[in-house]
């Protein structure tokens, strides 16, 4: 991994760390991550981060539907709260987006758009 790619993922990183919806797995295999960076553990810490993000990155069919159900109306603060972000996930997804746009996710989407370059 070039140092270029690597200060870019560290920042985005950080930036992971520090979002409300970041899961306390992605935190721990972000730090995990970071902790490895440029020692010779970051290719084995690089695919478990890796690995750890695609799982964790929310596809907004998955978003839609989660927010749709009375879990989801727990987790986003009522019923009419998670239809607004059922139908925030609907406007997403017909300008052609892929994922989850809160903090996180966007964080791991740009994350992972250096995968190729992370795994070398």
């Amino acid at each position: 991994m070039t140092t270029e790619t690597r200060n870019y993922v560290t920042e985005k990183t950080k930036e992971l760390m520090a979002a409300f919806s970041c899961s306390k797995e992605a935190k721990e295999a972000a730090q995990a991550w970071l902790d490895a960076a440029g020692t010779d553990r970051e290719k084995e810490e690089t695919a478990r981060y890796v690995a750890e993000l695609e799982a964790d990155i929310m596809p907004l069919e998955q978003l839609i539907a989660f927010a749709r159900t009375e879990a989801g109306a727990g987790v986003f603060g009522g019923a009419e709260a998670a239809e607004g972000v059922a139908k925030h996930g609907e406007e997403l997804k017909a300008a052609g987006k892929k994922y989850c746009d809160c903090p996180a996710c966007a964080a791991v989407e740009a994350i992972l758009e250096k995968k190729k370059e992370m795994l070398g």
